[in-house]
């Protein structure tokens, strides 16, 4: 494209000389036939040599225990993963809460700006990169004539003169450090992209951790307040049977303890619980105080039953931090090719043509017309060392980018590894804390017929209901936790960003970074 521009513009250029052309045909044809590109040429790293995740295979299916969050999940490998990952969870208003947020998110609003940042300074390099700088100049001069400069003492004039020209330029890039630096700028585009998409699945994921928070802390705060009744109610038995004399002063005086202990752990989690609807209303972009997002409770939500599992080779090409650190890398790998390039000579060619007269409307008759070209090389010779140590920088920063590519992929690899654990530890957790669950229910009902014939002393069943308190509280964690468990996987599998062709159009939002080639 260079190259056959300069030589339509000098064939078209009738007033230059011949001799001129040839000049300028000459520096323009050896400038792009020896231009090469030096510096190394990008290859994305390989992916780790493993075809699993795990030191020892996942069962096909978790666990399973009685209600809804105890449902059997099953692990499919390589199966896709849908654009939109949340609506698994068959719950509208938190499908509505995520919609209203990718909408209105400030972080997502702070990203999407930065992608075009990045894609305008793509643009503004290739402008001045591919193509030749044409500007238009006028100058208006007042200036006293000396002949002495032309051997004419005494000769002096005042005299005004005027010139409009037409200025053009255009820097060789005969060792490619001009293509390097438009594709770092286009690995920043890049970059910019996967950051986009990264902070679109944060968001999703957060909202959807924040929601199944909210219900958990919603289950243990009912299940609190009906363990309190239940305590107040049997303290209420126990005063009346020390009025009869059948308790002592004791046996009433732990039952209030307990009474009080129970009503002390609500304000704790109705204080998590509004922080965490704070939350909620922040990352959907609205103030804490905004009324409109939904309360969630776990009977909302729907458990997927099938769950996809990525293959590790599909891993490093899926997730946007992944794919970021890659840009960055990109990146790294072609500034060492610009500061390899400094070190070359630099060939530069210019030219002007314009009219010049004495008068403003002279410049519009029969004005001369002046005219100029040239072509300037410049050879780096001594610089104290400074460009072979830009350079020995510049690699040393890939060094750096490639060791921390290389841990961002280790790190996602542990990132699905303890999740898909901590998804079959949930479920076969869940179950025991169910079992648990249920013979702390069935032991403190036990007890308390046994108290009340006198079968037992107070101290078992206040025991009883400590027991069967705990396992209430830790039944609601532990079925949240399944839910949690299994948007952190979609999560951690990258979010199925590229099966929605606005999130993909997105992440390549600058044309720039499609459509411009570099010669």
């Amino acid at each position: 494209m260079p190259r056959k521009f300069w030589l339509e513009v000098v064939q078209h250029l009738p007033w230059l000389p011949s001799t001129n052309k040839s000049i300028v045909v000459l520096i323009t044809v050896l400038g792009s036939f020896s231009g090469c590109t030096v510096g190394p040429d990008y290859r994305t790293p390989a992916p780790p040599a493993t075809d699993t995740y795990t030191p020892t295979p996942l069962p096909e299916q978790t666990a399973s225990s009685p209600g809804a969050a105890g449902v059997s999940q099953r692990f499919a490998a390589g199966l896709d993963i849908p654009a939109q990952w949340w609506t698994l969870f068959h719950c509208e208003p938190l499908d509505t809460l995520i919609r209203d947020a990718l909408a209105n998110s400030p972080n997502v609003a702070a990203a999407q700006a930065a992608l075009r940042q990045a894609s305008e300074n793509l643009r503004a390099q290739v402008g001045s990169t591919l193509y030749p700088s044409v500007n238009a100049t006028a100058n208006a001069t007042r200036e006293k004539f000396n002949g002495v400069t032309f051997g004419e003492p005494g000769l002096t004039e005042l005299l005004n003169l005027y010139n409009a020209s037409v200025n053009v330029s255009y820097n060789l890039d005969v060792f490619g450090g001009e293509k390097r630096q438009i594709e770092s700028l286009r690995a920043q585009v890049d970059y910019q992209g996967f950051q986009l998409q990264a902070t679109w699945l944060a968001l999703s994921a957060n909202i959807v951790t924040a929601a199944v928070k909210e219900a958990s802390l919603r289950e243990q705060i009912d299940a609190t307040e009906r363990i309190a009744a239940d305590e107040d109610a049997q303290l209420d038995v126990l005063r009346k049977q020390l009025e009869l004399g059948g308790v002592s002063r004791t046996a009433v005086l732990a039952q209030e303890t307990l009474v009080a202990q129970t009503r002390a752990s609500l304000p704790p989690l109705r204080q998590s619980l509004d922080q965490t609807r704070h939350q909620l209303a922040v990352l959907a972009g609205q103030p804490p105080s905004d009324t409109g997002v939904p309360e969630f409770r776990l009977s909302m939500f729907t458990l997927p039953q099938t769950l996809p599992v990525s293959v590790p080779s599909s891993l490093v090409r899926q997730r946007p931090d992944i794919l970021a650190a890659d840009a960055t890398l990109h990146q790294a790998s072609a500034q060492v090719g610009v500061a390899t390039a400094n070190l070359y000579p630099q060939l530069t060619l210019s030219a002007s043509y314009g009219p010049q007269a004495l008068t403003p409307a002279g410049l519009f008759k029969s004005a001369d017309m002046i005219w100029s070209i040239g072509a300037g090389i410049t050879q780096p010779i001594f610089h104290g060392g400074q460009l072979s140590a830009q350079k020995r920088a510049a690699e040393a920063a890939f060094d750096q980018a490639n060791a921390q590519y290389r841990q961002t992929v280790l790190l996602a690899f542990q990132n699905v590894a303890d999740t898909l654990r901590a998804l079959e530890h949930d479920a076969t957790g869940l179950s025991a804390q169910t079992q648990a669950w249920r013979a702390a229910r069935d032991s403190l009902e036990l007890t308390r017929g046994q108290f009340r014939v006198g079968g037992v002393s107070y101290l078992a069943l206040l025991d009883a209901q400590r027991q069967y308190q705990q396992t209430v509280v830790n039944l609601a964690q532990a079925q949240a936790a399944r839910y949690a468990d299994t948007a952190a996987l979609f999560q951690a599998l990258g979010g199925g960003w590229w099966n929605d062709t606005a999130a993909s159009q997105a992440t390549q939002a600058a044309p720039a970074s499609q459509a411009v080639k570099t010669p």
